[in-house]
């Protein structure tokens, strides 16, 4: 077994790397000449890695099924891997379709930042619970997932679009949004870099604190900014909390996870401010020369044609195949569940942009401002619903 677990975490590894090497391939066509794109001699080296790389994680998934006895969706770490995988496999059903090479330069990275935001959580293989010892988990658990990851195809199609069809040459409501969005991408890289970095300096603080009219202890891999409410630090060697959590936030390990959003945001921002030093113009204004080569019309059909595709699947997974589960899990189809909830949001904002495609006639920038903002749903339920609201269905 713990060889398996050895392959397993080795594939996912070299996976990552050939995911990395493929984006610099496919950043090679931004400056090919005309006559060289069409040959797509970069991009076909790119796809060819890409596939390699998707073919090696589909091994570190397997050899980690086997390795556990369940399929291995069942925790933060497991979910967001294959969450990246089905974000790669998505994309290169597209590539096939468009032949748009610019789109992996920005999905592969997407789906780097996944992998490495899922490896900061515990990577050990644990039973499942009698809740999800079901046939019901493999087909609910991977079907939303990659219904939400060819969704997050139209947010990169959407993003690079908004990159290039944006007036970079004077500030305006447009370009600060667009920068927060490619902030909140510095955020969710910074969460990933300073996680990594103290999880290999073995950085631990530890907390006793009352929840629920009992004493628990809580593990901290980040320096605390903030302490449980009333908490006492019980490693003495770590530095002291700037100041307690408020009363009302009184979920499973709270503070914590809200003292690890705070160093993300923080490393997110110290990164952003670096890049905008160096670059010494908005990130949006120094992508915007390399997307010139790109037509926004199949931009727009590309994002249009992802949400087409991944909109059923999503309905199939998050709506049908959860009710049926739940049904045979807690005796009803529908409770108030803060992942049910945001499932349903999620499918009533693609519902929304369908409907205002088709009959409203949205297409280009209003369009690309909808897939982006699905995106955010999506990202929001993946990270927030999971890390923050408690609930039947909470990860962490």
């Amino acid at each position: 077994m713990d060889s398996l677990v050895d392959i397993s975490s080795t594939m996912l590894y070299t996976a990552f790397i050939l995911y990395l090497i493929a984006t610099i391939f496919f950043g090679a066509t931004i400056k090919e000449k005309r006559k060289q794109t069409k040959k797509g001699v970069s991009g076909k080296i790119g796809i060819t890695i890409t596939i390699i790389g998707f073919l090696t994680q589909i091994v570190y998934f397997v050899t980690r099924w086997i390795a556990s006895g369940h399929a291995p969706v069942s925790n933060l770490f497991e979910f967001m891997t294959f969450f990246g995988m089905g974000l790669v496999f998505a994309f290169i059903i597209i590539y096939f379709i468009y032949k748009l090479n610019i789109l992996g330069l920005f999905a592969l990275p997407i789906a780097m930042i996944v992998i490495a935001y899922a490896s900061v959580f515990p990577t050990e293989i644990a039973p499942l619970v009698p809740s999800l010892q079901s046939n019901w988990l493999y087909i609910h658990v991977t079907t939303v997932s990659l219904g939400e990851a060819i969704l997050s195809i139209s947010f990169v199609a959407g993003l690079i679009y908004l990159i290039r069809q944006i007036d970079q040459t004077a500030r305006s409501k447009r370009t600060t949004w667009l920068e927060i969005i490619l902030l909140s991408l510095f955020i969710f890289v910074g969460f990933s870099v300073i996680s990594t970095a103290f999880n290999l300096s073995g950085y631990n603080a530890e907390f006793e604190y009352s929840l629920n009219d009992r004493t628990v202890t809580t593990d901290y891999h980040l320096p605390p900014f903030v302490g449980p409410n009333k908490g006492q630090l019980l490693t003495g060697d770590r530095m002291d909390p700037l100041f307690d959590a408020p009363g009302w936030m009184r979920g499973v390990d709270a503070a914590r996870k809200f003292n690890t959003l705070i160093w993300s945001v923080l490393t997110g921002l110290a990164l952003y401010v670096l890049s905008r030093l160096i670059l010494r113009k908005r990130i949006g204004a120094a992508l915007q020369p390399f997307m010139k080569k790109v037509k926004p019309d199949l931009l727009d059909e590309v994002s249009y044609r992802a949400i087409a595709i991944g909109f059923p699947v999503f309905t199939l997974g998050g709506l049908i195949f959860a009710s049926i589960w739940a049904q045979i899990a807690w005796d009803r189809f529908w409770g108030w569940d803060p992942k049910e909830v945001w499932a349903l949001v999620t499918w009533l904002f693609y519902a929304a942009f369908l409907h205002l495609r088709l009959s409203r006639g949205w297409h280009g920038e209003r369009s690309a401002w909808l897939a982006v903002g699905g995106f955010v749903i999506i990202m929001f339920n993946l990270i927030a619903v999971n890390l923050l609201l408690a609930g039947l269905h909470s990860y962490a």
